[in-house]
């Protein structure tokens, strides 16, 4: 396992790290086992994998109290992040949320506590001096923002210090790259990664847009007629599955699985400190791991941002993957 700085901090997480927002369960994921999430979790520290990201938003904090569990006797073991709702972001607010956080995950203290969504009726300084007093205090480790683009990111850096920032980004969303990569790398603020995957469609699962279910296919990559979609786009679908065509043969050529490659092309990104995987049970853990043993040259890189382009230009800046009208300023 690899392992990186979080942004200028001396805390070493694996470049992998553990998603886990399917362990709530609840509306999103359907039925899931809390044995089996608690054995994901051991089977992650058991190979090599500190670093796990959760929220209080997950299901009311039923992803923290799995996480806790999972961690009873190894928690010194672990670099545990979770989020404060933007709901939240009021002084008193985050004090709360924290403390119940702390509460769910049976530890005293966070080590990475991120904003989850921006708050614009809240000033920013006044939700980060409230954080601060948190690290001041013991309870947080460091502090982190999710979903901030180039505004609220600019606005925060002109107030604060933070270490990382969670945004979507793979082979096929890449709308980071325009600006907000570049704020990250110039100020030492760690990126890491969800949907590094693209929810599914870089593993191969499927051929054709319809063969993608409702409830996935509401991002920005497909067409808004679909039941679930809330944006108002035509989506680039005939892009997607054509640059997938076209990844696939790279795979083919490098003798590695299509997810593995993607995933290494993630974490071949400079700025990139770690990405997130979900899994509901130790077996789905393992289907990610090849690619920590894959190194991509820079040609082979290249070749697959050069095929991934006319996606990117589809989608543009926005960086929001369900909404027209960005949530991320």
């Amino acid at each position: 396992m690899e392992y990186r700085k979080l942004g200028k901090t001396d805390i070493d997480v694996s470049v992998m790290a553990l998603g886990c927002w399917p362990f709530a369960g609840g509306t999103v994921w359907g039925d899931q086992d809390d044995e089996q999430s608690i054995a994901t979790v051991q089977t992650a520290l058991d190979v090599g994998i500190n670093f796990f990201d959760t929220a209080e938003g997950y299901e009311n904090g039923h992803s923290e109290r799995v996480l806790g569990r999972g961690l009873e006797g190894r928690r010194q073991e672990a670099v545990v992040a979770t989020k404060v709702s933007p709901k939240h972001l009021d002084p008193e607010g985050i004090v709360a949320a924290c403390e119940q956080s702390l509460k769910n995950l049976q530890t005293d203290y966070i080590d990475l506590y991120q904003i989850h969504w921006p708050n614009h009726q809240i000033a920013i300084e006044t939700s980060w001096r409230a954080l601060e007093d948190l690290v001041a205090s013991g309870k947080v480790r460091a502090l982190g923002v999710s979903n901030f683009a180039v505004g609220d990111l600019s606005d925060l850096l002109a107030v604060g210090r933070l270490e990382a920032d969670q945004l979507p980004y793979s082979l096929l969303w890449r709308g980071i790259e325009y600006e907000v990569l570049g704020i990250c790398r110039e100020h030492g603020v760690g990126l890491i990664c969800y949907a590094p995957l693209a929810q599914g469609l870089l593993t191969g699962r499927y051929a054709a847009a319809d063969e993608v279910p409702d409830g996935l296919a509401r991002t920005r990559w497909y067409s808004s007629d679909r039941p679930s979609a809330k944006h108002d786009e035509a989506g680039c679908e005939a892009a997607v599955f054509a640059a997938f065509a076209a990844m696939r043969e790279v795979s083919e050529r490098v003798g590695a699985p299509l997810a593995s490659v993607a995933l290494a092309w993630v974490l071949g990104q400079r700025g990139v400190t770690s990405l997130l995987v979900g899994a509901r049970n130790p077996n789905e853990l393992g289907w990610n791991q090849p690619a920590l043993e894959l190194a991509l040259d820079d040609g082979t890189l290249a070749e697959l941002a050069r095929l991934t382009e006319p996606v990117k230009e589809a989608l543009g800046r926005n960086i929001d993957m369900w909404m027209t009208e960005s949530r991320m300023r």
